[in-house]
């Protein structure tokens, strides 16, 4: 008797592998990625010691983020406290205005996906949520809560990065 494993192994590299997609339930998946795949053009995961400061952000469902613009210095680790003072979920993502929308794009086509990136917090109604980022490159960048519809709200904002 010949036994065949061709399909089982990269069924167990998908099942352990950390950057794979996780389900949670029918119809739903977590969205993990590393941090080379995501806002890498704007910088890389913070370390809670190095920060150097802490900007509070609101988000609401008129579809806004209070403050929706920053200026950031080149180098400076920031603290992001997010809260959702609306009824909806919402989320913050950090990227470059293409792959803020080209995420927004996939996310529309899998509603129920959740990130669990370094650049990003999903925060539930009445909650706060929080994350650290160093920028390691001067530009101009967004953040947008990318769930279904808030992107297309006008639910984005702009952080300008000075050397």
């Amino acid at each position: 008797m010949t036994l065949r494993f061709a399909g089982i192994i990269p069924l167990a590299v998908a099942l352990v592998h950390p950057t794979t997609s996780h389900a949670t339930g029918a119809g739903d998946h977590r969205h993990d990625s590393s941090a080379s795949a995501h806002a890498a053009a704007l910088g890389q995961p913070g370390v809670l010691k190095d920060v150097n400061r802490t900007v509070e952000l609101d988000m609401t469902d008129a579809m806004r983020f209070t403050p929706e613009r920053l200026n950031v210095r080149r180098g400076e680790t920031v603290r992001f406290v997010v809260k959702n003072s609306g009824m909806l979920k919402h989320e913050m993502v950090l990227g470059t205005a293409a792959e803020l929308k080209a995420h927004g794009a996939l996310m529309a086509k899998n509603p129920n996906m959740e990130h669990a990136d370094p650049n990003a917090v999903s925060v539930d109604p009445g909650k706060t949520g929080e994350f650290v980022w160093k920028f390691t490159k001067a530009g101009t960048f967004d953040f947008a809560c990318l769930l279904p519809g808030h992107l297309e709200s006008g639910m984005k904002g702009r952080i300008t990065v000075k050397n």
